[in-house]
């Protein structure tokens, strides 16, 4: 990284929250710079910028927000995924919003995902 981008970090480093507030605005301002930058200017604020990238995600969360309109089909995915027998795919589904999977791999979340969402079911990966 160069000297200048490593001055510029370090600073905003430094700020409050207030003088960040006031800097995404004269950025908004000066450059006609979106939404999208204060969440940027935000993570580094937070000691987070380098580090954001740096942790990209490896794995996820897979979360069933809704069974949709295939609730039989999406029990028998959470079956065959789990593992485990009908009744438990069930009480699973019917409790949705509820995480199906904890901190897999994200090729495998992904995996998941799509299954899950080819039965029918409203799925998010966290």
């Amino acid at each position: 990284m160069s000297e200048n981008k490593e001055k510029i970090i370090e600073m905003i480093e430094k700020m409050t929250v207030l003088e960040l507030a006031e800097l995404v605005e004269a950025l908004k301002e000066k450059f006609g710079v979106t939404a999208a930058a204060p969440v940027a200017v935000a993570q580094v604020a937070q000691g987070g910028g380098q580090q954001a990238v740096e942790a990209e995600k490896t794995s996820a969360t897979v979360v069933l927000h809704s069974p949709g309109q295939s609730k039989l089909q999406v029990i028998k995915a959470v079956k065959a995924i789990l593992n485990i027998e009908l009744k438990e795919a069930k009480e699973i589904v019917d409790a949705a919003p509820k995480e199906i999977k904890k901190n897999v791999p994200m090729e495998e979340a992904e995996k998941i995902k799509e299954q899950l969402e080819q039965a029918g079911a409203v799925v998010e990966l966290k």
